[in-house]
This record gives structure tokens, C-alpha cells and sequence, in this order.
């Protein structure tokens, strides 16, 4: 038997105990759904661990409004297809509330600004519970984080103030006014991931896959000229390229990579060989040595 099958398989049956104990310690949970390969997988995982029920709690998007179209459409299609709750709520209705500010120039970004519109909807809905589909492989910030992690009535976070998780127990207690981030696929890697879409026939949106792409070079970094979103120099030419996106944030942080892999068993080969970590072509991560952990100290995912 594929070794990687073994693994994930006894990952999935982690995941599917927390999700089973978000829902059995929490009055009001909901998924923090993008669209993306990670939150995708999670919807999967939710759907194992109260089956034959459907999913008990919604989906929530925080949609910047500079999404890929590839992953919207997906993300509809899923909710619809599921029959389980899908909320939307825009960044840019909070950045015309006068919250937040619109970021301008050359690495504008709505990335960070979604962290307003996220805690506003956990106010609006009283989510008590935000699943959401981190990994500490990801990058250094995340792997602090613990499987519950508590935010305060901020919705801030304190790396140097959290609980002990000893033997897997989790405890979901908080003060008024806090709220847990959930973290089942925590101690996942991208290639867990890859191999779990694998092994368990997930669709995935065709951006995470080689296509020809009109595309302009930034920084080293691959960058979509399909649309008005992503800020471009003049002089800055275009080009078409075969390309596929490793992660599907926000377009104007989210560059692509040049690749062949057509299918879910060559993108897992190509990952097995890749030097360049999944968040390499995220330039929201490089804003500064510490960002991603400002923005999480901030309320972010």
C-alpha cells in the first residue's frame, strides 16, 4: 500500500475527531471556506466525520473581491452541490464602511484587510468556533499556533499566551467574548494534502493545475495580467506562460509557478522535488520578516 495513503489516513482520522469535538463543545461553528485546496479539503473531512448527516454548520467567505474567478465559481458550484450554507461577506463593503483603507500602489494588497470584514461577520453571526484549513508547515507564524487557539473579544492573538494540548485534549472553554480559531489539518503538510486530494478523488479548481496564462514578471515572481487587479508597470511586458498557482489567496499577492503538471499525480510529483516552499510565491508573507504574525496578532486567519 502507497505509504502516503497510510499516513493520511490516520491523519483524517485526527481531523475528523477534532471536527467532531468542535461541534460537540461549541454552540455556534462555522468553516472558514475559501475555495482553496486546504479549506476544500476540510469540507471533505466534515463531510466523513458526521456522515450520513450534512455538514452542521455553514461556510463563511471573506471574499476581497480580488479572488481568482476560477475559485469563486468553484466555491458556489461546491456550496450548492453540498446543500450546506454558504455566507459571503466583502471586503469591499468594509472598506466603503470607512474600517479600513484601501491599500494603493505597486504591492497593493486587500490580503490583510480582510481581518476587519472576518471579525465583523464573527460579531454579525456570534461564531464562537472559526475552522479553518492552516497548517504549521506553512510558514514559521502558523506553527505556533495550537489546534484550538483562542482569540480575545479582539479577536487578537497572544503566541506567548496559550493553552498546553497534551494527549490531544481539547479544551474549547472561553471567557465571554473569545472565540477559537480550529485548526484540524495543523499537523498536515502540503504533500498530505496533495495526497489526500489524491487518494480521495477530490475536485479541486483547474487553477491549481498547468494553463496557459497571459503573465508578467515581478521580483523573480510570476504574476496574472488577466484582469485589472494586480498593479503593472508599463514596461513591464506580458507574456503567455504555462503556469499553475500553488495557493489561491488574494491575485494581487499570489503569484504563479511555471509547470507542466496537468494532473493531481504529477502536481504530487512535482512537489515531492520542489525546492521553493508553497507560500514562496505569496509576496504578502515577505512584507517583513514578522508579517505574518502581525496580521494574526491582528485577528487574521
Amino acid at each position: 500500500m502507497n505509504t502516503s495513503y497510510i499516513k493520511v489516513g490516520a491523519l483524517e482520522s485526527e481531523s475528523i475527531y477534532i471536527f467532531r469535538e468542535v461541534v460537540a463543545q461549541f454552540e455556534k461553528p462555522v468553516l472558514l471556506f475559501s475555495g482553496g485546496k486546504d479549506s476544500i479539503t476540510l469540507v471533505r473531512l466534515a463531510q466523513k466525520a458526521f456522515y450520513p448527516a450534512k455538514i452542521p454548520f455553514p461556510l463563511l467567505h471573506i471574499d476581497t473581491g480580488h479572488n481568482f474567478p476560477e475559485t469563486i465559481k468553484f466555491r458556489d458550484r461546491l456550496a450548492e452541490e453540498l446543500g450546506v450554507e454558504l455566507i459571503v461577506r466583502n471586503v469591499q463593503d468594509t472598506i466603503n464602511s470607512g474600517k479600513v483603507k484601501e491599500e494603493i500602489g505597486k504591492y497593493a494588497s486587500r490580503n490583510g484587510l480582510q481581518t476587519a470584514t472576518l471579525l465583523d461577520a464573527i460579531e454579525e453571526f456570534g461564531f464562537d468556533a472559526c475552522v479553518g484549513g492552516a497548517r504549521r508547515d506553512e510558514e514559521k507564524a502558523r506553527a505556533k499556533e495550537r489546534i484550538f487557539s483562542v482569540r480575545d473579544d479582539f479577536g487578537q492573538w497572544d503566541e506567548k499566551n496559550q493553552r498546553p494540548e497534551l494527549f490531544d485534549m481539547l479544551n474549547g472553554r472561553i471567557a465571554l467574548g473569545q472565540n477559537v480559531r480550529v485548526f484540524p489539518i495543523s499537523n498536515w503538510t502540503e504533500l498530505d494534502v496533495w495526497s489526500y486530494i489524491q487518494k480521495e478523488k477530490i475536485e479541486i479548481p483547474s487553477i491549481y493545475f498547468a494553463h496557459k496564462r497571459e503573465t508578467f514578471i515581478r521580483d523573480g515572481l510570476i504574476w496574472s495580467a488577466n484582469d485589472d487587479i494586480v498593479f503593472r508597470e508599463k514596461d513591464e511586458e506580458v507574456k503567455e506562460r504555462i503556469v499553475r498557482f500553488r495557493t489561491v489567496g488574494d491575485m494581487s499577492c499570489t503569484a504563479a509557478v511555471l509547470s507542466k503538471a496537468e494532473n493531481i499525480e504529477t502536481v504530487v510529483k512535482e512537489i515531492r522535488t520542489s525546492t521553493i516552499s508553497e507560500r514562496g510565491a505569496r509576496i504578502d508573507d515577505k512584507r517583513s520578516e514578522a508579517a505574518m504574525e502581525k496580521r494574526k496578532q491582528q485577528g487574521y486567519f
